[in-house]
């Protein structure tokens, strides 16, 4: 009799037992399945962080890139002005054609001498050709400037 007790005691306790184990094989796969969760999270932020990472530095570029086109603007309104100043001293002003009017045939013009013109064009066309040159950089940096910003937006909207 108590070999029967025993051993319904010993079939009580094997299936708590077995129990317990069930309960606790569930718990590990749900650990299991978060920490893959969590892998993958951890994955996704690192990939984020070296998008970040990588817009920052376009930003840097592109600051320096602004502060280039800052600089070329102050010295294309320089030129201006002293484009302004050499037109405003100019032997003549042009006086703008509203509209054309039927004229008599010109009188004929005394020819001057070519050298004093193209000495005073000279330094008139440096400027014109600094101005010019400023003008198209100023250009490309927009553009590279936009390209950049385009950029960063995709980089940031992304994700």
């Amino acid at each position: 009799m108590t070999g029967i007790i025993l051993d319904s005691v010993l079939m009580l306790l094997l299936v708590a037992a077995l129990g317990y184990g069930i309960r606790l094989e569930r718990k590990l796969a749900a650990l299991r399945e978060g920490q893959l969760a969590f892998a993958g999270a951890v994955a996704e932020l690192n990939t984020a962080a070296s998008r970040a990472e990588m817009a920052l530095s376009a930003l840097r570029s592109s600051g320096q890139d602004a502060d280039i086109l800052h600089d070329r603007i102050i010295k294309g309104r320089a030129l201006k002005a002293e484009l302004e100043g050499l037109i405003a001293r100019g032997p003549g002003r042009i006086a703008p054609v509203a509209a054309p009017a039927p004229v008599a045939p010109p009188e004929p013009v005394p020819v001057r001498r070519a050298e004093p013109v193209e000495a005073e064009a000279a330094p008139i066309k440096k400027q014109l050709a600094g101005l010019l040159e400023a003008l198209a950089a100023n250009q490309a940096a927009k553009q590279s400037l936009n390209r950049a910003r385009a950029s960063l937006d995709a980089d940031l909207f992304a994700a």
